[in-house]
């Protein structure tokens, strides 16, 4: 249970911290500014103004839902680890973020790095906005965001 209740907070912390720049013009930096950070010794862990300046709808909104709804009830939301790493806990190395266009407005994008020695593989689904590059999938090892909060 405590494990679920850290991840909790994470996403308490997505969803209410400080905000972090993650705007870039190509897919490519975008990643690279969400990722970067995660190889730093003692870097804690991502700290988000709001979940709209990462994920497009409706991934965004079922995130945001499914966090309401769960603080209400008292317990602990759907997401139960970091997305964008597929962990509660780190110890990143070895980070690499690979990124390319797929359409006009589209792009997917690559994570590979090593964890507690190891090696995880992060996919990410890219689209386009006025605000810049936001995230409508993360599929990682433990699963789809999309098929946590039921959208596909």
């Amino acid at each position: 249970m405590i494990a679920r209740r850290t991840m909790g907070l994470a996403l308490a912390l997505l969803l209410a911290s400080p905000p972090v720049m993650a705007q870039g013009g190509t897919p490519q930096a975008f990643l690279e500014a969400i990722y970067r950070p995660y190889a730093t010794k003692g870097f804690k862990g991502t700290d988000y103004d709001k979940t709209e300046r990462y994920f497009a709808p409706p991934l965004r909104e079922a995130m945001e839902k499914d966090y309401a709804e769960a603080k209400k009830r008292n317990e602990v939301p759907k997401l139960d680890g970091d997305p964008f790493i597929d962990a509660q806990d780190w110890e990143i190395t070895n980070v690499s973020v690979s990124a390319w266009v797929t359409g006009a407005n589209t792009a997917m994008g690559v994570a590979t790095f090593t964890n507690f020695g190891k090696p995880v593989r992060v996919t990410l689904e890219l689209v386009s906005t006025p605000a810049g590059w936001r995230i409508t999938e993360i599929k990682a090892p433990s699963g789809s965001l999309r098929k946590l909060f039921k959208l596909t």
